[in-house]
């Protein structure tokens, strides 16, 4: 089948070249998608290839590279807007109208390619900016250009046969993703991924020049505050503004990018020591003296500034990271539009240490099963026998000894891992509850637990919404945890008391928590600190605290549990004062759960 879409004379001829050659239509073998010109069999001596060509806003194209000389298909002028078809015939003339920066990229790919064809053709696919009116006019076109090149006898191509498209439009597209990809939307600014590659960057010139840079980590001190009274799009805007401001400061060769939220990353070149000092001075003063303008009227906002020299302090991207961060915390604690530079600590740094290799442990326990639960018995104060029991949350080594929540819990916390100790916790609890039917337990959450709800939909899971299962289970939050986000723990305790459970505020005492706090949570049960408990009978003071504590429990009808009780004057003291419950060793110590018989087994 021929390509019979040539450009052609009025009487039907095909057009010759300049050396009065024609440029002879060439035979396919077959309709395929890469040979364009090519048409479907079926599609019939009435298909109407131009009118296709012109939807799709594409142009045919045949050029015989010897001879240079190009045939095109009759819509080329109004698809592409070259004003005289005859003046673009040769390919010299043509690649004039390609944007001089990818002038190079037609020749390399067609007729200057070291690709071999085996005798099917090379295929090709390339971009180029086009500007019909020529390279000094403002009209361009976006053009992708796809085909297939033949070569000669020598091994060279000599013939192309090709379709040029339009793609204005998905190009558009392709760049602002492609801006996206490496670009914060919101501010405009490199982003974290192309962030860390710029540190790498400067790290490695670092290396190879022996010079010296910092990194600094910058962080807008009141976001949160203006975000609740604002809204987020307000503070949105702050973030964008307080960047840009950030930028005005810095030299060419620095580089910033938002780091996430309210953090941006500044990498800085050849800066030492006096150097950092005085850019990290003209950027707290440029967003510390001037009021910021939003749609919401006039606002101000300081940053806090941790940095890092590099590459005496940090010779990675993540030490970088890591060291600027830590610095930020110390110039946060000295107030508004603090300023830190790291100092390297040996004490620090095992710490950091001993931390990750804690949570590789926790990590590794979570994998393969070795978190296991142990209970410790919460007794009547009558007749001192069981109402229920805590869960505590252990982890066996590989060598099947026990490690103490105590030792893995805090670190998990600051590591962001205690969700998934929660949500093991609670695997863990309802299991037992489904197999020891006679038991009622208490279970531990965290801060982070009670603002995700996802945990509340997995303890509905677990129990198939089962009333009387979910009734013999307390949840204990701390004190602290309910302070913090106070209506964030609201709803949680709403929804867990929605399902059946009950509410216990764990360590009551620690913190600064008020009844008027307690009886708007809806709290069942306080669990009083066990520090103004385990020295009860000798210190006035605790007893003073306990007896007020008690009798306004009693008021707002909460029972009460007085944890670490260690002797029987104590616990004499407690009965007194009417404590409901009493925990603590002399009652029982914790006991691992035994999974075969789902009884509380003596812990090793």
């Amino acid at each position: 089948m021929s390509f019979t879409t040539l450009e052609q004379d009025q009487t039907g001829a095909p057009q010759t070249s300049s050396d009065n050659t024609a440029v002879q239509p060439v035979e396919t073998a077959s309709a395929d998608a890469d040979q364009p010109g090519s048409l479907p069999e079926e599609a019939g001596p009435d298909f109407d290839f131009i009118g296709a060509l012109n939807a799709a806003d594409e142009v045919a194209y045949q050029w015989d590279i010897v001879a240079d000389s190009i045939v095109w298909s009759p819509n080329t002028t109004g698809v592409i807007g070259v004003a005289d078809l005859s003046a673009i015939r040769k390919s010299g003339a043509f690649n004039m109208l390609i944007d001089s920066d990818h002038a190079e990229r037609r020749y390399e790919a067609i007729a200057g390619s070291q690709l071999v064809d085996d005798g099917t053709g090379v295929g090709f696919r390339i971009q180029y900016r086009l500007k019909p009116e020529g390279r000094r006019q403002a009209a361009a076109l976006w053009i992708e250009e796809h085909g297939r090149w033949y070569a000669g006898r020598s091994g060279r191509p000599e013939r192309a046969d090709g379709v040029l498209r339009v793609i204005d439009d998905r190009h558009e597209e392709e760049q602002r993703l492609r801006f996206l990809s490496y670009h914060d939307d919101l501010t405009g600014q490199i982003n974290r991924t192309r962030l860390t590659d710029e540190l790498d960057n400067l790290l490695q010139t670092i290396d190879a020049t022996q010079s010296g840079g910092a990194f600094l980590m910058a962080s807008v001190n009141n976001l949160a505050h203006i975000n609740k009274t604002y809204g987020l799009g307000i503070g949105d805007e702050v973030i964008s503004i307080v960047g840009r401001r950030l930028e005005g400061c810095l030299r060419d060769r620095d580089k910033i990018g938002r780091y996430g939220s309210n953090k941006f990353g500044i990498a800085l070149a050849g800066s030492g020591a006096e150097e950092l000092v005085v850019i990290a001075s003209r950027l707290l003063k440029t967003v510390q003296g001037s009021i910021i303008e939003t749609s919401a009227g006039a606002l101000s906002t300081t940053v806090c500034l941790g940095a890092v020299l590099i590459p005496q302090q940090a010779k990675t991207v993540q030490a970088a990271f890591n060291h600027s961060l830590e610095a930020l915390e110390w110039a946060r604690a000295r107030g508004s539009s603090g300023f830190a530079v790291f100092k390297p600590s040996q004490a620090r740094e095992t710490e950091r240490q001993r931390n990750m290799a804690i949570a590789d442990q926790v990590l590794r326990a979570l994998n393969e099963g070795r978190m296991c639960l142990s209970l410790q018995p919460v007794v009547r104060m009558g007749d001192r026998k069981p109402a229920f029991h805590e869960c505590l949350l252990s982890m066996k080594r590989s060598d099947g000894s026990l490690v103490s929540a105590n030792e893995f819990i805090p670190v998990a916390e600051q590591l962001g891992l205690v969700h998934m100790l929660d949500r093991r916790s609670l695997e863990l609890a309802i299991e037992f509850l489904k197999t020891t039917p006679d038991i009622r337990i208490s279970l531990n959450v965290s801060a982070q637990t009670t603002a995700n709800s996802e945990w509340l939909t997995r303890l509905s899971r677990l129990t198939a919404n089962q009333r009387a299962l979910n009734e013999r289970l307390i949840i204990e939050i701390t004190e602290t945890a309910a302070l913090q986000e106070f209506q964030e723990s609201k709803s949680f305790v709403d929804g867990v008391k929605h399902l059946g459970c009950s509410v216990a505020i764990d360590d009551f005492g620690a913190g600064y928590s008020t009844f008027k706090n307690l009886r708007m949570l809806d709290i069942d049960v306080i669990k009083i600190d066990g520090s103004f408990i385990k020295d009860i009978a000798e210190s006035p003071d605790d007893q003073v605290f306990v007896r007020m504590l008690v009798e306004l429990a009693n008021i707002f009808g909460m029972e009460t549990v007085a944890e670490w009780v260690a002797d029987e004057a104590g616990a004499a003291f407690l009965q007194k004062a009417g404590v409901t419950y009493m925990q603590g060793y002399m009652f029982g110590e914790p006991r691992l759960i035994d999974q075969t018989d789902q009884a509380p087994a003596a812990q090793s």
